[in-house]
């Protein structure tokens, strides 16, 4: 991968590092009268284990650490196989045959990797959190898991690549949407309704926003720059307050080949590292992802795109508005005028955080009025200080350094290259930003930072390099008449909690405001949901093997004393990543995707065949539901 990057801006870790040595030094001068006014309780408890644990609000009886072939959940529940790759979405899909797989049917059922949910109730009552439709990412695809044949680096060998090999895979990923519902005896099952829907690798989609039509997203199939197909990279996501789903575009530099290319939009292209992996050989079927062939087809991904689920014919919608990078989510919430805040991480080591405000508020009366409230607003990137400080950053065309002289003509070029602009205005480049959500309950806004392997030079300041474990952040928005503004422009920020073992040498103090457990402490936090009385639910994206734990789910409070002490509850098989976790509204149902299982083995070797283990069937990718045995609130 290379050397760390060189920013003339501090990295969040030297911010981060700065900020701990600030609050050391208060608590040595005595500012244990500080502490009432901090979001955390400074370290210093004398809480035993087991008191914590009696007092807490999640009263589950936590899993062990463990690696294995199966999944694990804590005593008193029960996990339920809902939507596996290759299950039927539409009412004439063929059954799942692994051995004679085809484009066609591959269109018609669950894609491969699913991985962001969001649950939108179809009933009233007590039946809106008992009946409803799912839309489910499938971010990417694995050939050595998919197809019989390949070696355990088959994505690397390009030979074993058949055009219907390659067709499969494209189809494989993009949305589904099903119907679901759940039985008398607390069972989940799909139906086929007239909601479900696939959206794949063929599904016409619309550009729209300040790049549509822009010259740099014009193709030889597309002279207009308003339309493509497909939309590939599906990882975590949002749903608009109309009621609409939002799938953020993430790794599509892997579909991409730059060959030989040198026009002008390769530094574009290095930018989001096309040219650095290629896991698919795509161009050999479709030459828009030749980048020499079609040099603009890159400029028309990468973005977040809104899906109607409610309306199987209606065309998704690619909003440049909100910027193009390797989106891992778009978290929105409401200003206090009414205008939509969308809250969006850049996943990749040295990256950003960005917020969009539209420029229109949201009108509940006038539905149809807020669909084009993401077409128009302004994007902004975070800056973070040592003294717990931020700032939100415009990235406007026309203000310096965003204009010609650097290569800006347009808001459509800011938007097209929002990396770039992003460190000409001095965003604070962070460990690898993958899930940002905001806590409708109290208004805060968590951050995941999963790792940075790259961060190479470890110093007085950076006292993690390579940081492997990552952290969680906390960013917290002003009060404007006793509720959260989410369009100042100045917030501060805390660590929630660090990733890793509480008694490795590298662990910084205070994170941890209450003990935690051998088995409770994690690492690589990745995406999150938030159950109705505000807990934060954590998933982990690769949790070093030097912990000895699979990849699982952790919950924790974010308020009181126990702020930030994590509790394991699911844990997933080998080679899997635990990912998407979504609640019915009444928190009684959490609906949670397991990715890749058997990672790292091969279809016809895997290391487990989770979720079916019947030796016909190759591991699958799955959408899991965990209910508690009782009928009563997840966690509870």
């Amino acid at each position: 991968m290379g050397k760390t990057p060189t920013f003339d801006r501090p990295s969040f870790d030297s911010i981060l590092q700065q900020r701990i040595n600030r609050r050391s030094l208060l608590k040595g001068l005595g500012a244990l009268a500080l502490a009432g006014s901090l979001p955390y309780p400074l370290r210093g408890h004398a809480q035993t284990l087991e008191e914590h644990t009696a007092l807490s609000t999640l009263q589950f009886t936590e899993i062990s650490k463990g690696m294995d072939a199966q999944h694990h959940v804590a005593e008193g529940y029960r996990v339920q196989t809902l939507l596996r790759w290759g299950d039927a979405v539409l009412p004439d899909a063929p059954a799942f045959d692994p051995e004679r797989q085809s484009v066609a049917a591959q269109r018609k059922q669950a894609g491969f990797n699913s991985d962001f949910i969001a649950y939108f109730p179809l009933g009233e009552g007590e039946d809106a959190s008992r009946h409803g439709l799912l839309c489910v990412n499938h971010e990417f695809t694995i050939g050595e898991l998919m197809f019989s044949g390949y070696p355990a680096d088959g994505k690397q060998v390009a030979s074993l690549l058949s055009d219907e090999h390659n067709r499969i895979e494209m189809a494989a990923h993009g949305v589904s949407v099903v119907e679901v519902k759940q039985d008398d005896n607390g069972q989940w099952q799909t139906i086929m309704g007239r909601y479900n829907r696939r959206v794949t690798d063929n599904t016409p989609i619309t550009i729209s926003g300040p790049a549509a039509g822009h010259p740099r997203l014009r193709t030889s199939a597309d002279p207009s720059g308003r339309n493509v197909m497909g939309t590939f990279g599906n990882c975590a996501g949002g749903v608009t307050p109309w009621n609409t789903y939002l799938t953020c575009e993430e790794n599509v530099d892997v579909y991409f080949i730059l060959g030989d290319y040198a026009g002008d939009e390769l530094e574009n292209c290095t930018t989001l590292n096309m040219g650095r992996n290629i896991y698919h050989h795509w161009e050999t079927i479709d030459p828009r992802f030749s980048v020499e062939a079609e040099p603009h087809e890159p400029n028309r991904h990468f973005w977040v795109v809104e899906l109607d689920p409610f309306d199987p014919a209606a065309r998704p919608v690619k909003r440049t508005a909100l910027g193009r990078f390797k989106h891992e989510a778009a978290s929105t919430t409401l200003a206090p005028d009414g205008r939509v805040v969308v809250y969006m991480g850049d996943d990749e080591a040295f990256q950003c955080i960005y917020r969009f405000i539209s420029d229109k508020a949201f009108d509940p009366n006038h539905p149809a009025q807020n669909r084009q409230l993401l077409d128009a607003g302004e994007l902004s990137v975070a800056r973070f200080e040592a003294d717990g400080s931020m700032r939100w950053l415009p990235l406007r065309h026309g203000e310096a350094p965003l204009t010609a002289a650097n290569g800006f003509h347009s808001q459509a070029d800011v938007l097209i290259e929002t990396r770039k602009a992003a460190q000409l205005v001095g965003g604070t480049p962070m460990d690898r930003p993958e899930d940002v959500e905001v806590n409708p309950v109290n208004g805060r806004i968590y951050a995941a930072m999963t790792k940075n392997p790259l961060r190479l030079n470890a110093d007085e300041v950076n006292r993690r390099a390579p940081n492997p474990m990552g952290y969680v952040l906390e960013m917290l928005p002003p009060q404007h008449r006793g509720a959260p503004d989410h369009s100042a422009s100045r917030y501060r920020w805390e660590l929630l909690l660090e990733g890793g073992d509480p008694q490795a040498a590298s662990y910084r103090q205070g994170s941890y405001a209450a003990p935690v457990s051998e088995a409770g402490f994690l690492a690589c936090p990745d995406n999150f949901a938030v159950d109705p009385q505000g807990r934060l639910w954590i998933t982990t994206d690769g949790q070093p093997a030097a912990l000895q734990v699979a990849d699982a789910i952790y919950a924790c409070e974010v308020e009181g004393p126990h702020r930030g002490v994590t509790k394991q509850f699911y844990r997933g098989p080998l080679g899997c990543e635990v990912t998407g976790p979504c609640f019915t509204p009444d928190g009684r149902s959490l609906f949670v995707s397991i990715q890749h299982p058997a990672e790292g083995s091969t279809f016809d070797h895997p290391t487990t065949r989770w979720p079916d283990f019947d030796p016909a069937l190759p591991p699958r990718s799955a959408v899991i539901v965990i209910t508690k045995d009782d009928g009563g609130v997840v966690g509870s």
